[in-house]
């Protein structure tokens, strides 16, 4: 009983003393605030406790109790805010004001409708340049006086390279004059003077490259006794030189020819030694069976020799009767005599490629000039 009754009494004791450690550390007084069970129960992320109709001023209270503001405080000694200054509600505006929207102008004006300016004129149509034929009759000019040009224009008028390139060959003693070595940048070229290049003589005529999108009813000609419609008709316009055409397509075949006035060019691309390949788009009466498809690709034996492609496939996402095919051969009429040696009548033939050169840009019966890059890799196509 009597250790029960001393720990009944240490207890009692105990207790005294945790209320008074409580009452003086947490004490209401105290700087650190009221102590309460549950110190942030007003918090707005308890969502259990939190109160919706509470202001987020009260909100903003319970994170800082101790916070008062001060009133009595002032950013300058002696000022005072003018509490007697009041905004001049009485003011109106002038509502008598308006704009003049019946503003007209003077009644005795009226514009005069039947007037035509132009009195009918309409400008002239013209069609595109490529298709264009003046109804004028064409003017021949006299020939110009021959005069001394520059010896590296005259180079590059030959086809040979830019003047650029030309004073480094001439510095570089590549060219001679009337048969000695020309190393002066600045001669002149007399019209009687004999110029070569490596030894070989170049002539003073500007060279023209003229790549054209033939359409199907033009005779790959000069000139034709029949009085047909010629590809010269559609690039009279190009230029005054005499160009010629580089090998041939048929009356109705379409696609790409190369007119030219550089003989050495032309030669090189019509050689069968050198190997210019052509891509043809076919179209045909019927599908290509696989079996004639492999024949194709295997070689055929026709009336003038044996026959090989170098490539053949169908077209993508097209009938089986439209055909992609590559050959280097510059027989006559090979690529139809190809068909219709196995059964097949050509409906449609299109040259698509021709030595490197491609119809991109380029409407059917219209033409452009080669770029200097383009004949440089003719020239360089081995």
């Amino acid at each position: 009983m009597e250790n029960k009754r001393n720990y009944r009494e240490n207890n009692n004791s105990f207790s005294q003393k945790n209320n008074n450690y409580k009452k003086n550390n947490y004490s209401e007084k105290s700087e650190r605030g009221a102590y309460t069970p549950n110190r942030y129960s007003n918090n707005r992320y308890n969502n259990s406790n939190r109160d919706q109709n509470d202001s987020s001023s009260e909100n903003r209270k319970s994170y800082t109790p101790n916070f008062k503001r001060n009133d009595n405080f002032r950013s300058e000694e002696g000022f005072k805010r003018n509490e007697g200054y009041k905004r001049n509600d009485d003011f109106k505006k002038n509502d008598g004001f308006r704009k003049n929207d019946g503003f007209k102008k003077d009644n005795g004006y009226k514009r005069n409708d039947n007037y035509n300016r132009n009195e009918g004129y309409r400008r002239p149509y013209k069609k595109p340049y490529g298709n264009y034929q003046s109804n004028t009759p064409s003017v021949e000019y006299a020939p110009a006086p021959a005069t001394e040009i520059r010896l590296n224009k005259y180079i590059a008028d030959a086809g040979i390279c830019s003047r650029r390139n030309a004073d480094m060959y001439i510095s570089a003693g590549n060219v001679t004059v009337n048969g000695e070595v020309m190393t002066t940048l600045g001669y002149r070229v007399k019209p009687t003077d004999e110029v070569r290049f490596d030894g070989k003589l170049l002539s003073s005529e500007k060279k023209e490259y003229i790549l054209l999108n033939k359409p199907k009813g033009f005779i790959t000609t000069t000139n034709d006794e029949k009085g047909r419609k010629t590809v010269m008709d559609l690039v009279a316009n190009a230029t005054n030189a005499r160009i010629l055409p580089v090998g041939r397509l048929d009356r109705a075949t379409t696609g790409l020819l190369l007119l030219t006035n550089d003989g050495e060019l032309t030669k090189k691309l019509t050689h069968p030694t050198h190997g210019v390949r052509k891509i043809y788009h076919v179209i045909l009466d019927r599908k290509l069976e696989y079996k004639d498809f492999i024949a194709i690709e295997q070689g055929l034996e026709l009336e003038d020799g044996f026959i090989q492609v170098d490539e053949i496939s169908y077209v993508d996402q097209k009938p089986k009767n439209e055909i992609g095919i590559k050959i280097h051969s510059g027989r006559n009429r090979i690529v139809r005599r190809i068909f219709e040696h196995l059964g097949y009548q050509v409906d449609k033939l299109d040259r698509v490629v021709f030595a490197g050169l491609t119809k991109k840009d380029l409407p059917r019966g219209h033409w452009r000039r080669l770029t200097q890059q383009e004949v440089i890799n003719l020239r360089n196509m081995r």
